[in-house]
Formats: C-alpha cells, structure tokens, sequence
C-alpha cells in the first residue's frame, strides 16, 4: 500500500529543476528542429517562384533583344529612303558600334572602381567586434 502512496504522491509531485531542464532542451530542440523545417519549406516554395520569375525575365530580355533587332532594321530602312540602303546599313552599325563602345569603357571604368569586390566595411566591423571579444576575456581574466 505503501507503493502505491508513492506512485501517486511522484504523479501530483512538483517536477525537479533537472526534469525542467531536461524538457526545456527536448522542446528546444523539437522546436529548432520544427523552424528549420518550416524554413526548408518556405525556401523551397520561394525558389520555385524566383525560378519562374527568372525565367520569365530570360524571356521579356529575348523578346526585347528581338524588338531591338527590328529597331535597328526599321532605323536602316528609314534612312535607305535618303541614301543607298548600303550607305543606310553601314550608318547605322557605325552608330551601334559607337554606342557599344561608349558603355564599354563606362562598364570598365566601373568595375575598375568597384574593385577589388571585398565587403571591406563588414571585415572592419568583424576585426573591431573579434577585438571587443578579446579585450572583454582579458578583463575577466584579470578579475
């Protein structure tokens, strides 16, 4: 009879300090568990719609590649009307040439300022946090 006091008394008892911790740390980890899982999840369902908008992207860039092409075809056709069509097609690649040209050196000039590609303000901040740390281990050391 005795038994069965106890096992009814550890039922309704309070739970230990290590029995809280010890449930704490399984939800902790069930929970952590769960999150990552939603956050696979979710990746995976934002991926799939950046694929299909990258594609469709891909897509408007040909299609204006191709509304491009028929500019510059309707541009030599136009100026056929004044000139021999050769004279029109040979103005008009000497103007695409240039203006390829012209965003050619501001592209370079621009990746020659961008470079090199390092996040130099993040690796300051990194350096000035690692020393903070470190400052912060010798004064409790010193105490």
């Amino acid at each position: 009879m005795q038994h069965d006091v106890r096992e009814r008394h550890d039922t309704t008892a309070e739970p230990t300090i290590g029995q809280l911790v010890s449930d704490l740390s399984t939800e902790v980890s069930q929970l952590v568990h769960d999150e990552m899982r939603l956050a696979r999840v979710e990746m995976t369902e934002k991926a799939k719609g950046l694929g299909v908008g990258a594609g469709m992207f891909g897509a408007a860039g040909l299609l204006a590649l191709y509304g491009g092409a028929t500019l510059v075809a309707t541009a030599v056709l136009a100026l056929a009307l004044v000139v021999d069509a050769w004279l029109a097609a040979l103005i008009v690649t000497v103007a695409l040439f240039g203006a390829a040209g012209v965003v050619a050196l501001r592209g370079r000039h621009r990746v020659q300022v961008a470079t090199p590609p390092l996040p130099t303000r993040a690796v300051e901040n990194v350096q000035r946090d690692v020393a903070a740390v470190r400052e912060a281990r010798e004064h409790s050391h010193q105490l």
